[in-house]
């Protein structure tokens, strides 16, 4: 495990303080989650943008037009909010 220093603000830290403490876990714990979840978000995000650029707009065209130009069920059109 490695150990790292940061410098964080006051008010950030107040608040991460006062989180850390209602979910019940450490300090330490709430930001290596943090990081790991920031981590997680970034590793998606070039996976996502990876499988984008290996896509075809040719091929999603053909793939839709054999889709039936058909009014959904009345169960399951939307409904405007």
């Amino acid at each position: 495990m490695s150990t790292l220093n940061v410098n964080i603000p006051d008010s950030i830290y107040k608040s991460l303080q006062e989180i850390a403490q209602q979910d019940n876990i450490s300090i330490e714990q709430f930001i290596a989650t943090a990081i790991a979840e920031k981590i997680s978000v970034l590793m998606n995000e070039s996976y996502l943008q990876e499988r984008a650029n290996r896509g075809s707009r040719e091929k999603y065209e053909s793939v839709l037009a054999k889709v039936s130009d058909i009014e959904p069920e009345d169960y399951d059109k939307l409904t405007q909010a």
